[in-house]
This record gives C-alpha cells, structure tokens and sequence, in this order.
C-alpha cells in the first residue's frame, strides 16, 4: 500500500466526515485525485463504511459491560450469534477461542437492565456467563492505520 493511501486512511480514521479538499490538502494531492483515491480504497475494502460515534448516557444506555459466554456442553446446537444479533443491547459479539465461546458487548440503562439480558442470554442459550462492567474508557476506537 502506497504511504499516501496510509495517509488517507489515518486520516479517515480520525475523522470520517474531513472533506476531500481538507484531506487532499493534508496528503498533498488536488480534491479530485483525493475522491478517487477515497473511492479506490473503498471499492477495494480498506473502507468498509463510515459511522457517528454517539454519545451512550444522552441515549440512556451509560453502562457498559463485557459479557463471556460460556456453553454448558460441547454437544448443544449454537444458537448465539441469532439470539445475540436480535438483542438491542448487544453492541459487538465475537467468537473466540478460550473458556468462552462469545465475548460481547453490551451497552445498558442500568444494572437492572444489565440482570435481565444476563438472564434471557443464559435460559434461551442454556449457557454461563461471566461479566464485567466497564468503570470508565482509557481509550476506543484506535485507528488501525496511523
């Protein structure tokens, strides 16, 4: 990958909404060639979309958890990813290796709230769980290209 398209990408990553003038006038190239660049990196899957990081707590989901989920036997039928796509409050799930199956996260109202998914996670899958809560972010959303 050519190091103005590095460029462009950790730009973009900082800040997906900057105008290809601005990011042109940052990489050194004219706001046409710019677009084209930008276009070409997402046709080719570098840019896999642009999203707005919205603010939890004005949404009334301030607490944040990390949910493991532990399967009660090798034999069951894995039914995770379709229960856990189909509720709100899961906002990541990944498949892992370890004594989890799935580490997800989970964005809630409260810690009563935070109960109830616990509890429907864990009689609809038949699984254990393990869970911590997020006192307070050092950091997120590290651009993968800087």
């Amino acid at each position: 990958m050519e190091q103005t398209d590095q460029q462009i990408l950790a730009l973009l990553s900082r800040d997906g909404r900057m105008s290809f003038t601005e990011l042109g006038r940052q990489v050194g190239l004219s706001t046409s060639a710019t677009q084209q660049r930008v276009r070409r990196l997402e046709k080719s899957g570098f840019i896999t979309g642009y999203r707005a990081d919205i603010n939890a707590a004005k949404v009334g989901r301030a607490l944040t958890a990390f949910i493991e989920i532990q399967p009660l036997g090798a034999e069951q039928e894995d039914r995770a990813p379709e229960l856990l796509a189909s509720l709100p409050q899961i906002t990541s799930c990944y498949s892992v290796a370890g004594n989890a199956s799935y580490l997800c996260l989970a964005q809630v109202g409260s810690a009563e709230e935070l109960d109830g998914l616990l509890n429907t996670i864990r009689r609809d899958l038949s699984v254990t769980t393990v869970t911590t809560i997020v006192l307070r972010t050092a950091f997120k959303h590290r651009p993968l290209v800087s």
